[in-house]
């Protein structure tokens, strides 16, 4: 259930000054960090609603870290954030997925780390179908030196201190948390102004729909096969079998799971063995999301936000969700670990 509504149009840079001011002694700088993808926000959804008439849809030419071929909206998404964190001097690096390596910014002094997924789902840039940005925002560590090093960046998600992401779809909605719950805020085009929306939303504890790419059925292990099954089965009392949706746009399949419950699945695979999500900016901050939602996310065996990082680029599989769909997958998996004859 989503919490009721504002009556007063709050705007997303009068929300973030009033919850400042809750914290005695707040210098203002992660609310800038926030304002700032805000406004980046902003002009990467002004593109991608005119990407067809501008000409920049469709590949660029170029592969990045993940050998995947990279979009012109990619690269302007990338361009776009990095600029905006840049020009307030409070960001050292930023770590992209269209970047090898750490990116360091203009003040070495800055004292946030931030990764970022600037367009996640651009595979589906070229059809029309929603996207988003990724976000999520670390303190440095202090150190006596102000040398800047990718070990810096690798931190366990559970030290965000802010995380969020945009969805660009038939409306752009921001969604962003600092811990202490979630927020949803619009884009109102006709003033160029994110709106509050929902203020400290609340995931269902139970959703009736599954989302997983099924095409890979044939290499999953046999706990998931046999869960997806148990989703597909009809039982009027759990309301089975259950809806099966899935965009391939990770933004958008997380944000309907917010909102309406039930549960996303990325697993690792025979292609993907150690999965194909990255987890520093994708899994970490969506996780984040999720969990100050009243939601759960899992590697299958741990929680994803105490996982610790060796690489900045990570991968992990992922099961994401409401509370109770993640404990129904759970016990499968489990069930067939302790089936697997011990070598």
């Amino acid at each position: 259930m989503v919490s009721k509504k504002n009556s007063r149009l709050e705007t997303l840079e009068e929300y973030i000054i009033q919850n400042q001011n809750r914290f005695p002694g707040a210098t203002g700088e992660l609310s800038q960090l926030l304002r700032d993808i805000g406004l980046a926000a902003k002009i990467i959804s002004r593109e991608v609603n005119k990407a067809g008439i501008t000409n920049i849809l469709g590949v660029d030419g170029s592969t990045n870290i993940h050998g995947e071929a990279v979009k012109k909206l990619d690269l302007f998404a990338d361009q776009q954030l990095i600029s905006a964190l840049d020009r307030s001097l409070i960001t050292c690096m930023v770590i992209s997925e269209e970047n090898d390596g750490i990116v360091k910014m203009s003040s070495k002094n800055g004292k946030y780390i931030v990764y970022l997924d600037p367009l996640d789902g651009s595979s589906n840039i070229d059809v029309n179908v929603s996207i988003g940005s990724i976000f999520s925002v670390y303190m440095r560590e202090a150190r006596y030196d102000s040398s800047l090093r990718e070990s810096d960046a690798l931190q366990p998600g559970v030290r965000q201190v802010a995380a969020g992401y945009v969805l660009y779809g038939s409306s752009t909605i921001l969604a962003y948390t600092t811990g202490l719950g979630v927020s949803l805020f619009t884009l109102d085009p006709s003033i160029g102004e994110f709106i509050l929306s929902d203020r400290m939303i609340k995931m269902p504890d139970y959703g009736n729909i599954y989302s997983i790419n099924e095409g890979s059925y044939n290499s999953w292990d046999l706990g998931l096969k046999q869960y997806i099954k148990y989703c597909q089965e009809e039982e009027e009392e759990s309301g089975r079998p259950y809806s099966a949706r899935y965009i391939g746009s990770m933004v958008a399949d997380i944000h309907r799971t917010l909102i309406k419950g039930g549960i996303f699945i990325y697993p690792h695979s025979k292609r993907y063995p150690h999965g194909k999500l990255r987890l520093m900016y994708e899994c970490n901050p969506l996780s984040f999301i999720i969990e100050q939602a009243g939601g759960a996310a899992t590697d299958g065996e741990k929680r994803i936000m105490e996982l610790e990082p060796t690489k900045i680029h990570q991968q992990t599989p992922i099961y994401i969700g409401s509370k109770k769909n993640v404990e129904d997958v759970m016990k499968f998996l489990e069930e067939h670990h302790k089936s697997v004859p011990q070598e």
